[in-house]
């Protein structure tokens, strides 16, 4: 039995924020409704409970719905307050944090929820690139109300008891609750609609506030940086790069080993998430062949290609990065796309996605070359020819078409020739990091345990990048 805490609309705002610092707005603010008896029906603050206030020093704006008052449902005045709440916050250019606790949409109020459920919609989209959107789901988010979760950038889901569906599992066809809970925060993650799943309700809210310092307040706020008290020449152990997992390798790049993992349940073969360096918000994004328990114990390994899902998981917290003005790292370890019938359908929309989101990006990019780069898939992630600032390769790493083994093995095909002194030609001529380097497809090729100041100075050498867009958007 579920014994986790379940805090009230009011205490889940008060243990968000800052202490005494809501200002609640819209307190007396009720439903118009009178149909079908709705007038004999007290409904406090129809339902959600609006305002703004501070997370250590930074102003968000906050709506928290109450499934004590009308079971949190949205209806006409109950959506006013929150798209009020959306003006507000494009107006100062402040992030907006929605907390759902709601059974739908109100019966009885039927076209004027619907009216409502689309107002917040549109808010949404103008604020999204904007500011910065949180969802907390803490109750039931169901219908409609899980696209607000999907138009959000970022979502969280408690373990046990919220909910998360537009059809519910009995309604699928084939599907029942006891067969497959569709609903469930480890079935969303999984999916990829979920960026975080925290045990209870207050470790989420903390998680929240924990992101929200790392995040700028809009897209024209350059502040989203802190004090660095580590040491920006600190080395690297090189046997972290040796187990090829990239979430290890970024929070000890990261300074104090700080590495916030986004989807870390979704495309685990693309490590998405953000770390500091010299203080700064950095987006990472890195190819990642093996994946391990948080006791090092191996979980599960990668072939090291580019599949549609880890694409798509990437391309989505690029843009995002590329609209709050966010400098891109990314890690390279990559030879070719995954070979699978289902990948097949999708798996070049999917990497040109990927490719359009790193090629049209103008924050500053660095790209760390730590293991194989091979053939389009590495030109994909984020190379000096889809217009990476600045590019490292590791000592190790290999760059070319394919391993040098099959090169020959297809060049020479029928004939009697020395196939491994030709393949230790083509590495040294073709695949051989210094060959890259000679052609200026590299900037450098470094030590591994020097990593951590090279992409230092590197970003702090782009840290003023600009550059002018002159088109509306791209079409991919």
């Amino acid at each position: 039995m579920n014994t986790a805490k379940q805090l009230s609309a009011r205490e889940r705002i008060t243990a968000l924020l800052d202490d005494n610092s809501f200002v609640e707005i819209g307190a007396l603010v009720t439903k118009r409704n009178t149909d079908f008896n709705l007038s004999q029906k007290e409904i406090s603050s129809d339902g959600v409970i609006t305002g703004y206030g501070v997370i250590d020093g930074n102003p968000v704006y906050v709506y928290s719905q109450d499934s004590t008052a009308g079971s949190g449902t949205i209806g006409e005045m109950h959506a006013k307050k929150i798209t009020a709440i959306y003006d507000l916050a494009l107006k100062v250019g402040a992030p907006v944090i929605g907390i759902i606790d709601s059974a739908g949409l109100r019966l009885q109020e039927a076209t004027d929820a619907l009216n409502g459920l689309g107002e917040i919609y549109q808010k949404q989209t103008m604020a999204s690139g904007v500011i910065p959107q949180i969802t907390a789901i803490l109750g039931p988010c169901g219908g409609g109300l899980a696209v607000l979760s999907a138009l959000s950038d970022f979502s969280f889901m408690t373990e046990n008891n919220a909910q998360l569906f537009v059809n519910s599992p009995n309604a699928l066809k084939q599907n029942f609750t006891a067969k497959c809970d569709t609903t469930t925060a480890k079935f969303q993650a999984q999916a990829g609609n979920i960026d975080f799943v925290v045990s209870n309700e207050e470790d989420l809210l903390e998680s929240i506030r924990n992101l929200v310092v790392l995040l700028p307040a809009n897209n024209e706020d350059d502040a989203s940086y802190d004090e660095c008290l580590d040491d920006l020449n600190r080395l690297i152990p090189e046997a972290v790069f040796d187990n090829k997992d990239t979430a290890h390798i970024l929070t000890e790049i990261s300074d104090d080993n700080y590495f916030v993992e986004i989807k870390k349940a979704h495309a685990k073969e693309m490590v998405t998430g953000f770390i500091r360096l010299n203080g700064v918000t950095i987006g990472a994004v890195a190819n990642r062949r093996v994946w391990t328990e948080e006791s090092g114990a191996l979980s599960a390994e990668h072939d090291g290609t580019l599949t549609a899902e880890g694409c798509l998981k990437a391309e989505r917290f690029i843009r995002f990065c590329d609209s709050f003005g966010i400098p891109l790292l990314s890690l390279t370890d990559v030879e070719g796309y995954k070979a699978e019938l289902n990948q097949e359908t999708i798996i070049a929309t999917a990497a040109a996605k990927l490719t359009y989101a790193f090629a049209s990006a103008t924050v500053a990019k660095v790209n760390l070359i730590i293991g194989k780069a091979f053939g389009s898939a590495y030109v994909t992630m984020n190379s000096r020819h889809i217009g990476a600032d600045m590019v490292f390769v590791l000592e190790s790493a290999s760059i070319g078409m394919m391993d040098e083994n099959q090169a020959v093995g297809i060049i020479y095909e029928g004939e009697e020739t020395d196939l491994k002194a030709k393949a230790k030609e083509y590495k040294e001529l073709q695949s051989d990091a210094v060959s890259a380097a000679r052609r200026g497809y590299v900037d450098g090729i470094i030590d591994a345990g020097a990593s951590r100041k090279h992409l230092i100075y590197a970003f702090e050498m782009l840290f003023t990048k600009s550059v002018h867009a002159s088109k509306k958007h791209g079409t991919v």
